[in-house]
């Protein structure tokens, strides 16, 4: 009786802790709403304008080396995740870039544990079907697939918002969101806000703790535990936990955006090998955090599930 629980509380882990990975280590990106960011009157040029005034000392002076600000919030039932960068492409470009759910798989076939993702228009909008993975390469019916609904929040000459939701994932958690507000600026560059959030239950709990305490318990994540004592150290003592969790899985997908955007100029036949370089270079800057694998692995790993993705589309969950 003893061996037999045994096996099954193992295997009970073993499945949370997977699970955690997928969707802590390595989730999706997105907006939630403890602050009332889906508020309808928050959505504007002048509201995002005056976040980028607000932001101008810390997107200057950085640990990221680039004009970047990233914050990180935990609740007892959500995670939530929000990256404010300036970026050197005209707001045209950006627009035409990232207004299309097409282009967004593109973006997030970048990361290490997007699998698939196939872009289709329904009665009623646009969805992504995207399935999510270990960052091995695995037969896409081990991974988990969630089906996204895309939408334009809005949309006028120099600004646009757009978000990605998802009602439901795997053990407990649930409102999945992907937003991504944009406005022009001066001299040809555009500000980006990008927030990634989702719910989590008490399963969803027990997998971040487990994942924690084993195999997650050295990562970080890039808020300074004390920025003022900090500055100067040469192994700064960065935040860890669940926090350091969130904000590892955000900078994933802001460097796909930033990845996607910087390769548009190239050859349409070299822009995916090239995003696939740019990206893996983008996290090794910051490899404390974000290295998982080598080069060669990574680069092999997504050619192999780009072949993969042009044989006959899986069919969506209902």
């Amino acid at each position: 009786m003893n061996k037999i629980f045994l096996i099954y509380t193992v295997r009970w882990v073993t499945r949370l802790l997977a699970v955690c990975i997928l969707w802590t280590g390595a989730g999706i990106v997105i907006a939630e709403t403890p602050d009332n960011s889906t508020a309808a009157e928050n959505y504007s040029a002048t509201s995002l304008k005056t976040k980028y005034t607000a932001l101008g000392a810390q997107l200057t002076h950085n640990q990221f080396n680039r004009p970047l600000f990233l914050n990180s919030v935990e609740s007892p039932s959500h995670l939530k995740g929000d990256i404010y960068a300036v970026v050197d492409y005209p707001f045209a470009t950006v627009n035409t870039a990232l207004n299309d759910p097409a282009h967004w798989c593109d973006v997030l076939n970048l990361h290490i544990n997007i699998k698939y993702c196939q872009a289709s228009a329904e009665k009623g909008g646009s969805n992504l079907l995207v399935s999510i993975g270990t960052k091995y390469d695995k037969p896409l019916y081990e991974a988990f697939q969630v089906k996204f609904s895309y939408g334009v929040v809005a949309i006028t000459p120099d600004y646009f918002a757009v978000r990605l939701n998802a009602k439901t994932g795997p053990l407990g958690t649930s409102d999945y969101h992907i937003e991504l507000e944009a406005v022009s600026l001066e001299n040809g560059k555009t500000f980006l806000h990008m927030t990634y959030s989702y719910a989590y239950s008490f399963t969803g709990r027990m997998a971040m703790k487990s994942y924690l305490a084993t195999i997650g318990r050295d990562k970080v994540g890039f808020t300074l535990q004390d920025a003022t004592n900090n500055q100067s150290l040469k192994h700064p003592d960065y935040i860890g936990g669940v926090r350091g969790l969130i904000e590892r899985n955000t900078m994933r997908y802001y460097l796909a955006i930033d990845s996607y955007l910087a390769t548009l100029s190239a050859p349409s036949t070299a822009q995916r090998e090239m995003r696939l370089e740019h990206w893996f270079s983008s996290t090794e800057q910051y490899s404390r955090q974000l290295h998982e694998m080598d080069r060669a692995a990574y680069l092999k790993m997504k050619h192999s599930e780009y072949l993969r993705q042009q044989k006959a589309p899986i069919q969506a969950p209902s």
